[in-house]
């Protein structure tokens, strides 16, 4: 049975995932295990739960770390995503039309599949992922700061989901587009000049225009001579530039 303070959800989406290896949000903090958790507001049955969850705990707050003395508004973890973070900042998107929280722990919990088989791969872990999560809400008192926190308990993974993070696939990036179309396909295209004279110059012998090495720069096509000797012996062969790179990273979560 579980305790009056702890809460199977409903199908949720997970943002900013670390599940695998823990993550300290800030420098000097412990690492920790965590999750974002994105409750769509139509899961009313999971949010009734939550609230009764978070009054659990604040009835243990007060007959324990709390001293006998309720704070008068102690802080929840539990936001609106259609609201603004605790810093004041907009929610991104994907958390429109959702209550958003995290759970974190010190100690790695398990993440099992539709038949409880253990997920280890980190390419089948991420943000994005639909799962659902088992967490415990407790009463904190810590530096004269009192108010209710979430624990992360096991994840059992639902659905594969659009990743979050702004994350590019290398087909996404360079598999067409105005940017790729203005690279010839075969490579040999950036090869040495054509080895002929242009119209209206007399014909010369193929072997006359071969000899690169002496030949003056800007103008290939002048015959050969000895004058040109202190050129450099091959003019420089233009190549395209290289494609860019892209990579966005994840803005943690306050």
């Amino acid at each position: 049975m579980n305790k009056p303070t702890q809460v199977t959800t409903g199908e949720v989406r997970i943002s900013y995932e670390h599940l695998l290896k823990p993550y300290a949000q800030q420098q000097g903090a412990e690492p920790k295990f965590s999750a974002t958790l994105l409750i769509p507001k139509s899961d009313i049955g999971t949010k009734q739960r939550i609230d009764a969850a978070i009054q659990a705990a604040i009835a243990e707050g007060v007959a324990g770390k709390w001293n006998g003395a309720r704070p008068p508004q102690p802080p929840v973890p539990v936001y609106d995503g259609d609201g603004l973070r605790p810093n004041g900042e907009m929610f991104g998107e994907e958390c429109k039309g959702h209550w958003v929280m995290t759970a974190n722990s010190k100690q790695q919990q398990e993440i099992v599949d539709m038949q409880m088989n253990p997920i280890f791969d980190s390419t089948q872990v991420y943000s994005g992922m639909y799962a659902r999560v088992v967490i415990n809400f407790f009463a904190y008192n810590a530096a004269g700061k009192k108010g209710i926190g979430c624990g992360l308990g096991p994840v059992q993974k639902t659905r594969d989901g659009e990743p979050l993070g702004g994350r590019m696939s290398a087909a996404e990036a360079f598999g067409g587009g105005s940017d790729s179309a203005s690279y010839p396909a075969q490579p040999q295209q950036y090869q040495a000049a054509p080895q002929q004279a242009p119209a209206g110059y007399p014909a010369q012998p193929q072997q006359q225009y071969q000899a690169a090495p002496q030949q003056a720069p800007g103008n290939q096509f002048y015959p050969q001579s000895t004058q040109y000797t202190n050129y450099p012996q091959q003019a420089p062969q233009q190549t395209p530039p290289p494609a860019s790179g892209f990579g966005v990273d994840d803005y943690p979560f306050a």
